[in-house]
């Protein structure tokens, strides 16, 4: 590897761990306001954000040609997926520590090895079966069923994997002919455009200034958070930088000590150790074998 090469492969990992901490501050952020705010009204604002960021900085020197997409059908479909994605992140938020939601949410790439030998009848080797075996244990020791940690709000970081999955999947066949400052636009316009359709039915008006730096801050992590993304995407391959998107876990816990003073106790500790391992190996193989670029999981 020559010198230029790797030093392109370290800025596009630093991008993509400056990525997950993006996220994860932004699940702590949501997690904090939906104790005071309606959850979808936090939802419209942070997808509003996050689509004038994005037109503010890509119109001036893309113009219409943004707009352009071989897949209009397929645009529309990854839109209403991540909003899908999104308002079960900011339900699970609301109730799930951060930490614990983002180890349970990503267990995806897990779940796209089921899918793969599901819907593609892909064969998969032994050593997959062990992995996604192993992270579905682990989130098993997290949330443990018949315990005092565990209630109904699980199945929603659950259902978020599912079409997390389908998203991750979706996104992966419209890289190879879509341009992902494209994919970026839609996708912020089709939340927001969601979004405002329910926001008359839910609004309430934010009367602390707090509150409103904190919407601003949400926006402006999910529009920061996927700019860093495609930067780490063009600098290195999937396969490398993909291990790495397990570090949202630890800013997800360092962000729930410091707002919310919440530490997993040793057993939950050892469930997302679980999950982080077995899933960035399954993730890394699944890139490798099926050339699916796994992201980190966002609200």
């Amino acid at each position: 590897m020559s010198q230029a090469h790797a030093r392109r492969t370290l800025h596009g990992i630093g991008f993509a761990v400056l990525a997950t901490a993006c996220f994860a501050t932004l699940d702590t952020t949501t997690r904090h306001i939906s104790a005071g705010l309606s959850v979808l009204v936090a939802l419209w604002f942070r997808y509003a954000i996050q689509a004038l960021i994005t037109t503010a900085v890509v119109w001036p020197g893309r113009g219409r040609s943004v707009l352009l997409t071989q897949h209009p059908r397929f645009q529309l479909a990854r839109g209403l997926l991540l909003f899908a994605c999104s308002i079960l992140a900011f339900y699970s938020l609301k109730y799930m520590p951060v930490g614990e939601f983002t180890s349970i949410a990503l267990l995806a790439p897990l779940v796209i090895t089921l899918l793969a030998a599901w819907m593609l009848k892909e064969k998969i080797r032994p050593l997959r079966w062990m992995l996604v075996a192993g992270g579905f244990a682990g989130t098993l020791v997290i949330i443990r069923p018949g315990s005092q940690h565990f209630d109904w709000t699980v199945i929603l970081p659950l259902m978020l994997v599912a079409t997390n999955a389908g998203f991750q999947i979706l996104t992966s066949k419209m890289a190879q002919t879509e341009d992902p400052i494209t994919m970026h636009f839609y996708t912020g316009w089709i939340g927001t455009i969601l979004s405002s359709l329910i926001l008359p039915f839910v609004w309430q008006m934010p009367h602390d200034w707090t509150v409103w730096l904190q919407l601003l801050l949400m926006g402006v992590l999910a529009s920061i958070g996927h700019f860093l993304l495609i930067l780490a995407y063009g600098r290195a391959p999937a396969a490398t930088l993909t291990p790495y998107m397990y570090a949202q876990i630890g800013f997800a816990v360092m962000g729930g000590w410091l707002v919310f003073d919440h530490l997993p106790d040793q057993w939950t500790f050892a469930g997302m150790g679980m999950v982080a391992l077995c899933g960035a190996l399954g993730a890394w193989l699944t890139v490798r074998e099926t050339r699916i670029a796994i992201q980190p999981p966002e609200s």
